[in-house]
């Protein structure tokens, strides 16, 4: 079974998206269907209909939530020794070559990614192409708009 590296950070925003839906979501449609059945007919209840299409949904999650969880490789960033180097977790602070415009991202797991933030994907192409570039290092992304080279101005372990 392959891991998926996760930061701790998104570790504990899984964790705590799971107590919530196992301790606040669950419980909460397991009373409105039960309240949705007590009205009497099923078959042209929409109120029981959406209840039990909610619990489908909680207990999907709840299922999806556990498996990454089971199969997650928790990665402290901060604790990362890397010599340098981009690697999973990296916090990398860029410059555009075209514009000298500076940029940061964190390479984090898929389920943390968030670009608003500068937060990437590990298998987005910027990541895939910094992974293994130092300080000074250019890296070229294929991006929509054409290819855009960036220079590693520093690579820390946050």
């Amino acid at each position: 079974m392959a891991t998926i590296p996760i930061t701790l950070r998104g570790a504990e925003k899984l964790k705590s998206e799971l107590h919530q839906l196992k301790t606040v979501e669950r419980p909460g449609v397991i009373n409105a269907i039960a309240e949705a059945r007590a009205q009497g007919d099923l078959s042209e209840n929409a109120e029981y209909d959406a209840a039990k299409d909610r619990q489908g949904f909680i207990e999907g999650r709840i299922a999806e939530i556990e498996s990454k969880l089971s199969m997650a490789q928790i990665i402290d960033p901060s604790a990362l020794d890397a010599g340098g180097r981009v690697v999973f977790g990296a916090t990398v602070d860029l410059e555009d070559q075209a514009s000298g415009a500076g940029v940061t991202y964190q390479i984090v797991g898929e389920d943390e990614a968030d670009i608003k933030l500068g937060l990437v994907n590990i298998s987005s192409p910027i990541a895939r192409s910094l992974i293994g570039k130092e300080e000074g290092d250019v890296a070229e992304v294929q991006a929509p708009g054409g290819t855009r080279r960036y220079e590693v101005v520093a690579v820390r372990y946050v």
